[in-house]
């Protein structure tokens, strides 16, 4: 290996010690984020049982053969929430990844070129915001998401409902970023020698204000599994019995919740779990990269 890529190796490996060193529990969320993102990518080969088998006793309490007990419906309660993670956690980060993209795009287009354009995206964004996050939710859902069930189509629609009202918050944390380096000498320098505002938006304003997008974006993540496991409680999500999401299985179970309290703990605690392990590693990479996104957001 070269010298200087391993020079930078290892200035990496130092930086990352380092932030470590400043923020272990973020680091240890962290840590816990990416092995529930393989949990929802190998969950396949994981999960001990069928998802929808229901050869197991009916309401069985927590033991080392069922560890997470049984459903009123006979089935394996941890082979579920294992495969259950793919819908929760992949609606996620698809939500998460529209809702930056529409924030983003936003946010660049009203705080790069001002005027009519960021008055006009301004009213818009207040115009989402003036509706509770989950009521714009089910409004969206319930008027284009017709036919509900796994499927490609409803999974977008899910993602899209919960990217359309995380948007405005990514928006104005960039259009904040943007105003701040829009009069910045080398953006003059790229005005005055004839570059196009498309093209000093995306060469020059877009790399600047790259790490604002990632911090709101992994603080985001934990909102956007929460409001997935809400849709799905409400019967909106895209789980069904042989697709299980871990708000689904919270309404398939509601009605023996007092009789078998597994049944709500075991998916409560997983959707606890992954919004808090993303919500703490957030505001750790909020600390460690742009410490100025705590006084905008």
């Amino acid at each position: 290996m070269p010298a200087p890529a391993l020079r930078e190796r290892w200035t990496a490996l130092r930086n990352l010690a380092r932030a470590t060193r400043r923020e272990p529990v973020g680091a240890a969320a962290g840590m816990v984020c990416l092995l529930l993102v393989a949990l929802a990518v190998f969950a396949g080969q994981l999960a001990p049982h069928a998802v929808d088998a229901t050869s197991f006793p009916r309401l069985h309490a927590p033991s080392l053969e069922y560890p997470f007990g049984t459903d009123n419906l006979f089935r394996d309660m941890f082979s579920r929430i294992i495969v259950g993670s793919r819908i929760s956690i992949g609606v996620g980060f698809g939500s998460v990844f529209i809702g930056t993209l529409i924030g983003t795009v936003l946010g660049m287009v009203g705080g790069y070129l001002g005027g009519w354009a960021d008055l006009v995206i301004g009213r818009l964004l207040d115009v989402i915001l003036g509706f509770p996050p989950l009521v714009a939710a089910i409004f969206f859902l319930t008027i284009f998401n017709t036919n509900r069930g796994y499927s490609l189509h409803s999974f977008l629609l899910v993602s899209l409902a919960i990217g359309l009202i995380i948007a405005p918050t990514t928006a104005r944390i960039v259009r904040g970023a943007v105003l701040s380096i829009r009069t910045l000498q080398y953006i003059e320098a790229a005005e005055a020698t004839g570059n196009s505002t498309l093209r000093i938006m995306w060469r020059h304003v877009l790399p600047n204000v790259v790490a604002p997008i990632i911090v709101i974006a992994s603080v985001q993540i934990g909102n956007a599994i929460l409001a997935e496991a809400a849709l799905s409680f409400l019967g909106l999500g895209i789980g069904d019995d042989s697709h299980p999401s871990w708000g689904k299985m919270l309404q398939d179970t509601r009605g023996v919740w007092q009789a078998a309290w597994w049944t709500a703990v075991m998916p409560g605690m997983a959707i606890s779990l992954a919004v808090l392990s993303f919500n703490v590693f957030g505001d750790a990479l909020r600390d460690v990269l742009d410490p100025r996104l705590r006084q905008s957001s």
